[in-house]
């Protein structure tokens, strides 16, 4: 009995061994993945800014009638191409009764006035036949009749204007709308029967069309204050449209605005292009684009992924790990140059035939792990 307790003691001891034993070599050789290296190459690198905007004509105007009154008729539709000093709209004015009394009096007082100035005048050119009076008094006369007269005429035409909003009724009447330029309907805000008022100095006027040149158009963005120092005018630049993915347009920055607006905390700066629209190409005002521009670039350059990049928790300086000849990796400080968000430039820390760390994670790590591991090294390489 005592024999078989004594071989059950040994049995679980050397499982027991053979377990612990198990597990430490599990946990320093299998869960660790081994790490992949990669070398520094030559390329090239193009820094870009993109600046989002939108695509609108250069040449776009508001129409707005002349005369406060009721939209009568719209003779075009949004769309449709006008030429210069064609007929848009026509209004019809509502006349004030309160301008039209006061119109009807001086009509009533001028109509007055030269009747009485036309009694005078005919005494007068008998007076003058019979050579009572000389003839200074009779053209005196003549002149005080035709003044009469000139006055009437004006009074009677304003009572015109005033009711109808035209004295001749032609295509150049205040009532008629007319396209000031040659382009494209892109709105029409109003509608039949609408009540409009005038553009006058104290008020902007309701505006009856829109019309604009679809064959010119440009770019309007916005660009962030760290990079629109790097922008120059004229500079040559690419415009991609969110409607046409796969179109991709020539354009020329034309203006960099001198002052900036604040947007959502950030200082912008407004920015316009040129774009070249082939004729083959329709494209529509308000479309949502992004102008690419170049703001840097460097030929032949070393380089290495930017993912390899690891940054000092501290000091925010990037380093990456380098393998000895030994299998192990030691850290070492680098000097970055210019980005492109998938290559990094270095200028120093770093040779061609360097063999770098590509980081991959340990199996069952989580983050605090991970930010473990990168605490170390960045402790590693400030010793």
């Amino acid at each position: 009995m005592k024999n078989s307790i004594k071989y059950i003691v040994i049995i679980l001891v050397v499982f027991s061994l053979l377990f612990v034993l198990k597990y430490f070599n599990d946990s320093n050789t299998a869960s660790i993945i081994d790490y992949k290296t990669e070398q520094p190459f030559y390329t090239s690198i193009v820094t870009e800014v993109v600046a989002t905007g939108k695509l609108n004509p250069e040449d776009e105007i508001e129409l707005k009638p002349q005369v406060s009154g009721i939209i009568d008729k719209i003779f075009v539709e949004e769309g449709d191409i006008v030429m210069r000093g064609d007929l848009i709209a026509s209004i019809r004015v509502v006349p004030n009764e309160q301008a039209l009394l006061s119109a009807t009096s001086r009509i009533n007082s001028s109509k007055l006035s030269f009747d009485n100035a036309k009694k005078l005048f005919d005494r007068s050119e008998k007076l003058y036949e019979k050579g009572v009076i000389s003839k200074q008094d009779f053209e005196n006369s003549q002149l005080s009749m035709e003044q009469n007269l000139e006055s009437l005429r004006q009074a009677e035409n304003d009572f015109k204007i005033i009711k109808k909003g035209t004295l001749t009724g032609g295509a150049s009447a205040n009532t008629n709308v007319l396209a000031q330029i040659s382009g494209t309907i892109l709105e029409i805000p109003v509608r039949e029967g609408d009540q409009v008022i005038e553009s006058n100095n104290f008020n902007a006027g309701i505006t009856i069309a829109t019309v604009a040149d679809m064959t010119k158009m440009i770019f309007e963005g916005q660009v962030d204050e760290t990079e629109v120092a790097k922008l120059a005018e004229g500079s040559k630049i690419k415009v991609l449209l969110g409607a046409l993915e796969k179109e991709e347009f020539d354009a020329k920055l034309t203006f960099v605005a001198p002052k900036g607006i604040e947007l959502g905390g950030a200082v912008q700066f407004r920015i316009k292009a040129d774009v070249e629209i082939p004729e083959s190409v329709n494209v529509r005002a308000g479309y949502s684009a992004n102008a690419i521009m170049s703001i840097g670039q460097k030929e032949n350059i070393l380089c290495i992924n930017e993912s390899l990049l690891q940054f000092n928790r501290i000091t925010d300086k990037p380093f990456v790990e380098i393998q000895n000849e030994n299998g192990s990796f030691i850290t070492k400080e680098v000097e970055v140059g210019i980005s492109d968000g998938i290559n990094v430039e270095i200028i120093k820390g770093v040779k061609e035939n360097d063999k770098i760390k590509v980081w991959n994670t340990i199996q069952g790590e989580d983050e605090d792990e991970i930010r473990r591991r990168q605490d170390e090294n960045s402790r590693e390489l400030e010793e």
